[in-house]
């Protein structure tokens, strides 16, 4: 594996610290919100920015899908704080039951 430069690296902990406010505020507010997690790829960032924000069960993720928008906006702001800019944010967080091993 390659090892990633300091820009990659800066990159990598603005998200990591983004999406991990992202997923302390959804386990507080969220019902059944198992964790959060993200990949990308440093060539196409931050295009290639993809948070998923896991569930236990369907009608858990199903109950949420209406607030889908409003955390868009709240990832989409927690990254602007980190000076990333995402130009559509609805490309960039879904709700999901996929882990991260699936």
């Amino acid at each position: 594996m390659k090892k990633l430069s300091k820009v990659q690296l800066k990159q990598q902990a603005a998200v990591l610290d983004a999406v991990t406010k992202l997923e302390q505020q959804a386990l507080l507010d969220l019902p059944g919100v198992v964790q959060c997690w993200f990949s990308l790829e440093y060539e196409a960032f931050p295009v290639s920015l993809l948070v998923r924000l896991q569930f236990t069960e369907q009608a858990q993720l199903d109950a949420a899908q209406p607030q889908l928008l409003a955390w868009q906006k709240r990832l989409s702001g927690l990254l602007l704080k980190k000076g990333i800019v995402l130009k559509d944010m609805r490309k960039h967080l879904v709700f999901t039951l996929n882990s991260p091993d699936e």
